[in-house]
């Protein structure tokens, strides 16, 4: 079973003004290539999932600023420990789409004034460790949320406390659509609005993000108790006698 969603019209951005935007928004940050790998989860299974839908317009502009895309759809995702060792399929290919990734995009709805369990469940089964990997560390991520009533950024709250738990960079800008049911038309896509243009600036910074820190990302994780923890003593005599030049 094929767990990524497929993009319709990946190309067509009818509420964004080009004129206005940037093609390459990390232009003279960073290396562009290769294209910064970005995972987008959701929190939502319904049909017309807002969720989902707000996911699927940031992966288009996301696209349409130089990064892969990959969508996860967690229809069949188990409740953790529901499944021996976790040794279900969608768990395995949730965490290897989070390994594959440098940066994260997590969108939920707003349910009872708190993130959905959709979204809670897809990031307990990313661990701080497996197998000697992270999925999580070091990645850049941007937060998202929808709601059916007005403004609230308790869903948004509550992702950047789970993103700093699972060790990534946070990007500031974040982005709460009220009232998403007024936010779209009847194909799904999202109507030209300030709540657009703020899911805009969001994508940008996180390519921004992404890209300035690909080149550091292993020393900015880089932590004396994982060394103490993997028995890795640092290795350069001069660094270890504090002779670094200043």
């Amino acid at each position: 079973m094929n767990r990524l969603r497929e993009l319709s019209d990946p190309d067509h951005l009818p509420a964004l003004k080009p004129e206005y935007a940037h093609a390459r928004p990390a232009l003279g940050l960073g290396a562009g290539d290769p294209p910064p790998r970005i995972l987008l989860l959701y929190g939502s299974l319904r049909e017309r999932s807002y969720s989902r839908l707000v996911v699927e317009e940031a992966a288009r502009l996301l696209i349409h600023f130089g990064c892969e895309v990959r969508i996860f759809d967690p229809c069949d995702l188990p409740l953790p420990d529901q499944v021996p060792g976790d040794d279900h399929p969608a768990v395995h290919e949730l965490r290897e789409l989070s390994l594959w990734s440098e940066g994260q995009v997590w969108c939920s709805p707003e349910r009872h004034g708190q993130i959905t369990g959709i979204m809670k469940t897809q990031i307990d089964h990313l661990p701080l460790a497996i197998k000697g990997m992270r999925p999580t560390q070091g990645r850049t991520l941007a937060v998202m949320q929808v709601s059916a009533g007005s403004q609230s950024f308790n869903s948004v709250n509550t992702l950047r406390i789970l993103g700093r738990w699972m060790r990534m960079f946070t990007i500031p800008n974040q982005s709460s659509v009220a009232k998403a049911y007024e936010e779209f038309d009847e194909a799904g896509r999202m109507k030209p609005s300030s709540y657009y243009d703020r899911i805009v600036d969001v994508c940008e910074e996180l390519v921004r993000f992404t890209v300035l820190l690909r080149p550091h990302t292993d020393q900015l994780v880089d932590r004396y108790s994982e060394r103490v923890e993997r028995d890795q003593p640092v290795e350069s005599p001069v660094e270890k006698a504090g002779l670094v030049p200043g």
